[in-house]
């Protein structure tokens, strides 16, 4: 469910909890005096009201597990009850007793269904209330077979299977058309499988105090403009104040003049070429040089259409100039197996490929890859996808969802580091430009429309700056989430 218009959404908080700080936020919050049933309580409220609000009144099972995803679910179930649906509760197994979930049970006045895939399939919604999200093992087959049979699955959490903290699949994971979380998102909302796998996600507010989340520490953040801010032209400014960029140019002159045009839109004052050959079809407004790189450069892109063999000596002298440097697609490709190789570079941009080309395989924990990655580089990565990481070596990291599909064209890439680029040239740090240029990026997307070439985005570049300018609270992302508030 895509909404592509994030200026009617609800700003979801950018924090994202894994579950193990979400487990300790519950922990914090018990601390701070407000009771664990209590918890349990709200958020199995918070389920009922979401299916009330978007779905007819139907036959309801609720799948219950063990735990405090269980316990939720009993709650939910009994709301559903006292507002006259017709429900029933299938038991997985019991819950501890003198737990919180135990108390949820025994509170539930529905009556009791048999766990079976026949059972989910006459219902028609089934709450998966089964595991949540920290689980760390495959579903068992008899219980993935159970959820596969319902029609239309409401998730408590996340859907049961579903890594909260990486959105990996640990084995069969039947997708949910709602999903109700509660306090933050997960990282696992965010990434790929899981946003696809969650449907629509609504964020309940269950009482935690607001101090909780200072003591548990911040996973990640979703990627939004609240996170940065662009600089704007002030009324003094002249193109060499605005800053300069240089794009090296190679066997490929396309890739560069993408990048080029990228960062004269999003900003930069001045953006030369620099070409071995003449270049007949540059613009007019860009400056197009054969000579060696000037001294009074602010940020220079290095790698797009450049040629393997060629990409270290330009990169070298790309890093000479003393300019940030964002290096990209060949000048990666020519440090396979030696990340060390990318030290001086300020932000770099690898695809899936690349990425493993020069760090190894991704595995299952993108968000850890690419941490990893800015730790060993020096750098700020920008892992690229539909879900692309940005990372910064000391930690801090950003997960983008403003991206639509039609971004996976050839020349994409080539306009985000242009884009990185001219933000790194007007003054921005290499971890706010480089999440700034990704969610505008995204966004320049949805604004050239489904069936972009890649010249299309730098035209639509300034739709996507003015979606920040028309409103004074950061735009929010969430419609490429199916977000919506509780």
């Amino acid at each position: 469910m895509l909404d592509q218009n994030p200026l009617r959404d609800t700003l979801p908080p950018p924090e994202l909890l894994d579950p193990a700080a979400m487990a300790r936020a519950d922990q914090a919050a018990i601390a701070a005096g407000i009771a664990g049933f209590d918890l349990m309580t709200a958020a199995g409220r918070a389920i009922a009201r979401a299916i009330q609000r978007r779905f007819p009144p139907g036959r309801v099972l609720v799948l219950c597990g063990p735990g405090n995803n269980g316990g939720d679910g009993y709650v939910a179930a009994r709301y559903l009850q006292e507002a006259g649906w017709p429900v029933r509760v299938a038991t997985r197994a019991s819950p501890r007793p003198g737990s919180d979930a135990a108390e949820a049970q025994r509170l539930c006045p529905a009556p009791r269904a048999a766990f079976t895939p026949e059972e989910a399939a006459r219902a028609d919604l089934v709450i998966d209330a089964v595991f949540g999200a920290g689980l760390s093992r495959p579903v068992a087959d008899d219980i993935a077979a159970v959820l596969a049979s319902g029609r239309c699955i409401v998730a408590a959490d996340v859907p049961s299977g579903l890594d909260g903290a990486t959105g990996a699949a640990l084995g069969p994971v039947s997708a949910a058309s709602l999903t109700v979380t509660f306090f933050r998102l997960k990282p696992g909302h965010i990434l790929l499988p899981g946003r696809t796998l969650c449907g629509e996600i609504v964020l309940a507010d269950i009482g935690f105090p607001a101090r909780v989340l200072g003591e548990v520490g911040v996973s990640a953040h979703l990627n939004q403009p609240g996170l940065w801010a662009l600089r704007r032209p002030a009324a003094a400014d002249h193109k060499y104040r605005r800053g300069s960029v240089a794009v090296l140019a190679g066997v490929m002159p396309g890739a560069a003049l993408l990048a080029a045009e990228a960062a004269r839109r999003i900003g930069a004052g001045l953006v030369s070429v620099h070409a071995p050959t003449p270049l007949a079809q540059a613009p007019p407004g860009l400056i197009v040089r054969a000579g060696p790189l000037a001294e009074k450069i602010d940020a220079v892109v290095c790698g797009p259409g450049l040629g393997i063999a060629e990409a270290p000596a330009h990169f070298a002298a790309a890093l000479a100039t003393g300019a940030r440097v964002v290096a990209d697609a060949d000048a990666l490709s020519a440090c396979a197996g030696r990340p060390e190789a990318l030290r001086g570079a300020s932000v770099i941009t690898p695809h899936a490929g690349e990425f493993a080309r020069v760090f190894g395989a991704i595995g299952a924990d993108k968000l850890a890859a690419a941490r990893h990655a800015a730790r060993v580089s020096g750098a700020v990565v920008v892992l690229k996808g539909a879900d692309s990481i940005v990372a910064a070596p000391d930690g801090r990291a950003v997960i983008n969802a403003s991206a639509p599909p039609a971004l996976a064209t050839a020349g994409s890439g080539d306009v985000l580091a242009g884009m990185i680029a001219g933000l790194l040239a007007t003054g921005l740090a290499p971890f706010s430009a480089a999440a700034a240029a990704v969610w505008l990026h995204g966004r320049a997307g949805v604004h050239a429309g489904p069936y972009l070439v890649a010249e299309d985005l730098c035209a639509a570049i300034p739709a996507a700056l003015a979606e920040i300018a028309q409103r004074a609270a950061p735009v929010s992302p969430g419609a490429a989430l199916g977000y919506a508030s509780a």
